[in-house]
């Protein structure tokens, strides 16, 4: 199960940095995460500051 990026997404590029195989890329208006490479490990959620990221339901 992916992690999914909410609308509280303010772009400041922090789960970027923390995703250890790059599946975090910035969009349109806020970053977006491709489900086929993330590794389900979590570290861009306990990296966010505004816990805008969540495992997908």
């Amino acid at each position: 199960m992916a992690y999914k990026i909410s609308s509280a997404c303010v772009s400041c590029g922090a789960c970027s940095e923390a995703c250890p195989v790059g599946a975090i890329s910035e969009g349109d208006g806020q970053y977006q995460i491709d489900a086929g490479a993330c590794l389900d490990c979590g570290s861009c959620a306990d990296t966010c500051p505004n816990s805008a990221i969540a495992p997908e339901a």
